[in-house]
C-alpha cells in the first residue's frame, strides 16, 4: 500500500504560521488535505491533482496555499495568520482519481494526521 506520513504540527499563537508536510511512498496520485475537530465533521482544506492544479478551500483560500514538490514525493500546506478556530487534526490523502476537496470519504489512503493547536 501507500504510506503517507504528515509532519508540522504545533501549538502556536493567532497570527502565526506553520507549514504542514507530508510525504509519500509513492509517485503518481492525487492529493489533498483535510481537517477534523472532535465531534465535528472532517473538512477539506486543499487539493492538488497530478498536473498542479490547486483547490483551496473558501475557508481558508486567502491564508492557505497547497503545493507539492514531485521529486521528494512530498505534499505542503502553508498556513498564514492562524486562527484558533484552524485547531485541528490535519490529515493528508491521497487517491488515484482526481477527487478534490468533496468526496473526502473516498480517498483510499490516509495518513495519521497532524495535530495543530493555535491559541488566542
Amino acid at each position: 500500500g501507500v504510506e503517507l506520513v504528515e509532519s508540522g504540527g504545533e501549538s502556536v499563537q493567532a497570527g502565526g504560521s506553520l507549514r504542514l508536510s507530508c510525504k509519500f511512498s509513492t509517485f503518481g496520485l492525487h492529493r489533498a488535505w483535510f481537517r477534523q475537530v472532535p465531534g465535528k465533521e472532517r473538512e477539506g482544506v486543499a487539493a492538488i491533482d497530478t498536473s498542479g492544479r490547486a483547490t483551496v478551500a473558501e475557508s481558508v483560500k486567502d491564508r492557505f496555499t497547497v503545493s507539492k514538490d514531485t521529486d521528494k514525493k512530498m505534499l505542503y500546506l502553508e498556513m498564514n495568520n492562524l486562527k484558533p478556530e484552524d485547531t485541528a487534526m490535519y490529515y493528508c490523502a491521497a487517491d488515484p482519481r482526481n477527487l478534490g476537496l468533496t468526496r473526502g470519504e473516498e480517498y483510499r489512503w490516509w495518513g495519521q494526521g497532524t495535530q495543530v493547536t493555535v491559541s488566542s
